[in-house]
């Protein structure tokens, strides 16, 4: 089950036709140490959060804790000085596959809090049998998305291709004795990447690889920004066991094709 969602269904006019939605907050992502991104948001991501990849598929994350908390929502209220991801944005909402297998449809999570199926609250999903402005909106955003999940698979297979991610963890000891860590992810080895051919090189340039290596590889940085907040103090850390792992980590949606049509059931 993709992260957060815990019953998401195809929207349809006839199941959901009474369905409305209602204003929320960020309170389903409170306890999310990380979340998947897609490369058309990895200069603003690496800004604020380290940014690594899933061991095993590479699926590029925003670490947001170093424990099953998310350091940047608090009181259901994602921190002003901080770029919300794609993925949390477009909740509850999302894409899913269909029984065509070229072929995905939009949902949305039936056991979102925001999700009102009974009564005159919110906005309405339908309307006459058709997509309300709501619907279009979140369809056009997760067709957005599903796009960049697709350059980001890309990106995801070449530095797999080359060779150029490695192992990594990070571990910390809080002020107050506690410890923390972070274990199953990758990063890009510098050296390595430091030394590719440069026909590889030249072809990175061309679809905008060499930046968002460049993107993550500053995002690293935001590891002692990231213990800072936790501590609430810049005391310095040292090594421990890790407690946390992200190496399963979904991916946004399942993999799409050129071929893939998207929907909003009738």
């Amino acid at each position: 089950m993709p992260l957060f969602y815990r019953d998401p269904q195809p929207l349809s006019s006839k199941v959901h036709a009474d369905w409305r939605l209602k204003d929320g907050d960020a309170d389903f992502a409170t306890e999310a140490p990380y979340v998947p991104i897609v490369v058309g948001e990895l200069a603003a991501a690496a800004r604020c959060y380290p940014v690594v990849f899933a061991a095993g598929d590479a699926q590029p994350i925003a670490v947001l804790g170093l424990e099953r908390r998310n350091l940047f929502v608090e009181d259901g209220r994602w921190a002003l000085d901080s770029y919300v991801p794609a993925y949390v944005r477009r909740y509850p909402f999302g894409f899913i596959a269909t029984t065509n297998p070229d072929g995905f449809a939009l949902a949305i999570d039936a056991a979102s809090d925001r999700v009102v199926k009974e009564g005159d609250e919110g906005i309405r999903l339908f309307e006459d049998g058709e997509p309300a402005e709501l619907t279009k909106q979140a369809l056009a955003f997760c067709d957005a998305f599903r796009a960049d999940a697709n350059a980001t698979r890309a990106f995801a297979d070449a530095l797999k291709a080359q060779g150029l991610l490695i192992d990594r963890r990070a571990d910390a000891t809080l002020p107050d004795g506690r410890k923390l860590g972070l274990e199953g992810f990758q990063v890009v080895d510098a050296e390595k990447f430091s030394k590719l051919p440069d026909s590889v090189v030249l072809d990175w340039h061309n679809n905008g690889y060499l930046a968002w290596v460049y993107f993550h590889l500053a995002s690293l940085e935001r590891f002692q920004s990231l213990l800072n907040r936790q501590a609430g103090t810049s005391a310095p850390a040292a090594a421990t066991d890790p407690v946390a792992n992200v190496s399963s980590v979904p991916e946004p949606d399942a993999p799409a094709t050129s071929k893939s049509k998207k929907k909003v059931s009738a």
